[in-house]
This record gives C-alpha cells, sequence and structure tokens, in this order.
C-alpha cells in the first residue's frame, strides 16, 4: 500500500463518466475499473445512465469496521 493511501480513513471514491450502453453495463466496468487500480473491495455509491454513458461514483475500501488502522496505530506508535 502506498503511504498516501496509509492515510486514509476508511475508503476513496471515484466519481467519472464512462461511456456505456446502459446502467448494467456501467456496473460492470466501474467494478473491473476498481479493481485493476487495486481494489478488491468496491461498491458503486451512485449511477445514472445519461445519453451515451453513465455517471458513476465508486467507492474502493481500504478499512471496513473492526479493521487494523494502520493510521491509528501508526500515531499511537509515534507519539
Amino acid at each position: 500500500m502506498s503511504k498516501a493511501l496509509e492515510k486514509v480513513m476508511d475508503a476513496v471514491d471515484i466519481e467519472t463518466f464512462l461511456v456505456c450502453d446502459s446502467e448494467e453495463e456501467a456496473k460492470k466496468i466501474s467494478i473491473q475499473m476498481m479493481n485493476e487500480l487495486g481494489f478488491s473491495d468496491a461498491s458503486i455509491v451512485f449511477i445514472q445512465h445519461l445519453g451515451p454513458g453513465a455517471r458513476v461514483r465508486v467507492r474502493g475500501y481500504i478499512y471496513k469496521p473492526g479493521d487494523r488502522y494502520n493510521w491509528f496505530y501508526n500515531k499511537k506508535n509515534n507519539s
């Protein structure tokens, strides 16, 4: 994990417009995009098909509730 991502509290949201034929195709592309970016756990927060594609907001989780938060433990150890 990069140093910058170690500072993220829980998740990273990406919002973009995807060229696609349907909402269903946009969902598949969104999850594939997040996997290719290195997020093994992702969910679609918002999706709206408009004309030539869809506006999507996808959340890639770095930490889920109860995970071992690097930002928390590193801060405690540096204090």
